[in-house]
């Protein structure tokens, strides 16, 4: 049987990703009660990394070690990918050794040459068109806060980034409307706006996106790769940040999301992030629970959720 890959939230159906998250909040309830469960003894993660990582290294080793598996950490200083190898050879051999893989890369397009090759599940654990794993904590961490996200409307301001496509996929997957705030020259795939089109509004003004939302969620301005944009990006980018006046447009409840890092004073303010409205500190812990569910069923399938 061929194995299951997650490269974007399409690839998993909706149902499939409802249950997931349901997973992870189990997940989390079983950590905070110190109540193990290793159902991956001597499985191991092969773990690719193109681009630095706080949270998604510490997030999947931690993971994998909680399952009773273990997690291989890979640079490219540290394998032949840095010297040339074909990524198709590697693919080739890694999965021949380990059971499954996260890698971390700069075009998706790596991925998708890795996947055609691997024998063993693929995660995409960042990609410069798609950041998955982000929105399954971020949804986690909605769901646990205010409710199911079905229906629900979100704004997301700033950047159209790897960050901004993956809401654009989850609006679909877990039906609710996104409304985004992006500078003209800044769009997310536009594809993705296409297929989603009855689920994402792309607007221009910030605060108008930001009204009656349920969730205002943003990134940085210039992502890893794009240092040598900052200052352009800096001044494209100055009136979408998100700060207490935007939020005073979404709804009182709403709440504020960043998969981090975040640079205070650009694209939200302290007061902001640091406020009462922040549940970003819950989003990043939930890396580890909804990482967890998704090892789970990559390695046991439906069985396993």
């Amino acid at each position: 049987m061929k194995p299951r890959h997650f490269l974007t939230l399409f690839d998993l159906a909706p149902q499939e990703l409802e249950r997931l998250i349901r997973r992870a909040q189990e997940f989390k309830a079983m950590h905070r009660r110190g109540e193990g469960y290793a159902p991956f003894p001597h499985k191991i993660m092969g773990m690719i990394f193109e681009k630095s990582s706080t949270r998604t290294r510490v997030s999947f080793e931690a993971g994998m070690a909680q399952l009773g598996g273990s997690a291989i950490f890979l640079s490219p200083r540290d394998t032949q990918l840095g010297r040339g190898e074909p990524i198709e050879d590697t693919a080739r051999v890694l999965s021949s050794m380990v059971d499954i893989v996260m890698l971390r890369t700069f075009a998706h397009a790596t991925l998708e040459r890795f996947v055609a090759y691997s024998t063993v599940p693929v995660i995409n654990g960042l990609s410069d068109a798609h950041h998955p794993c982000q929105l399954l904590a971020s949804v986690q961490t909605f769901v646990e806060q205010r409710g199911p996200i079905q229906g629900k409307t979100v704004a997301w301001i700033g950047d159209g980034n790897n960050v901004c496509n993956s809401y654009i996929c989850a609006a679909r997957q877990f039906d609710f409307q996104l409304r985004l705030a992006v500078p003209e020259g800044y769009e997310p795939d536009g594809g993705l706006l296409q297929a989603c089109a009855s689920q994402v509004e792309l607007l221009r003004d910030p605060l108008a996106a930001a009204r009656d939302a349920d969730l205002v969620a943003t990134d940085v301005w210039a992502s890893m790769g794009q240092e040598q944009e900052q200052q352009r990006r800096r001044q494209a980018f100055s009136a979408y940040q998100v700060n207490v006046q935007l939020m005073a447009q979404a709804k009182p409840e709403a709440i504020f999301l960043h998969c981090l890092p975040a640079h205070r004073g650009e694209e939200v303010s302290a007061d902001v992030i640091d406020g009462p409205r922040s549940r970003v500190w819950d989003e990043a812990e939930n890396r580890l629970h909804s990482q967890k569910a998704l090892i789970e069923f990559l390695l046991l399938g439906a069985l396993g959720i």
